[in-house]
Formats: structure tokens, C-alpha cells, sequence
């Protein structure tokens, strides 16, 4: 008999083949609503005047909340293993909002 999930809190995800391939993304554009925010991530190729977006994720504020502290960590362990990453990029300083509402602080 198969043994039953012993922590009701435990949760199974699948990750198929397809998706666990990845879409590369260099830029990404953030954005919001009062109720979400959106994620478009896109890839931006060299003397192409013109993108796309290949992948637009939706979270809700706590989730995008959630997702920035969970950024957040990943790259200060990262940092801590690998060095500081360089914020050197040529369209660094490009917005991210392109127009859409932002954050004031």
C-alpha cells in the first residue's frame, strides 16, 4: 500500500520537460495594478530595435512581496559564494516601467 503524505502542508510540483528548459530573458519590465503586479521578462538581442515579450508572470501584492524577499536572499547567498555581481551594464540605467505606474516611496 503506497504510504500517504505524512505533512499535510507538503505540496508536489511537477516540472515538465518543457518548461524545465527555461526561456532567457535580459530585461525585464515590472508593473502594477491595485490589485497585481505583472512581470514581463524579454529578450533583448544586439542591433534589433524590436522585442519581445516571452514570458509574463501575474502575482498578487503579497506574492510579488514574497518574491522579492525571496530574491533578495538568493542573491546576497549567491554574492556570498560567488562575489559581488557587477551592476555594469551598458542599459543599466534603462527604466523599467516604461510608463506604467510605479512605487514612491
Amino acid at each position: 500500500m503506497a504510504e500517504e503524505n505524512k505533512n499535510p502542508n507538503q505540496l508536489n510540483i511537477e516540472l515538465t520537460e518543457e518548461i524545465a528548459d527555461g526561456i532567457y530573458s535580459n530585461l525585464a519590465v515590472i508593473s502594477h495594478s491595485n490589485a497585481e503586479f505583472i512581470v514581463d521578462f524579454i529578450r533583448v538581442l544586439p542591433g534589433v530595435q524590436k522585442a519581445k515579450v516571452k514570458s509574463r508572470i501575474i502575482l498578487t501584492p503579497l506574492h510579488a512581496k514574497k518574491l522579492l524577499g525571496a530574491l533578495a536572499d538568493n542573491v546576497k547567498k549567491f554574492e556570498a559564494q560567488h562575489g559581488k555581481i557587477k551592476d555594469d551594464e551598458p542599459n543599466s540605467n534603462m527604466p523599467m516601467n516604461f510608463g506604467t505606474p510605479t512605487a514612491e516611496a
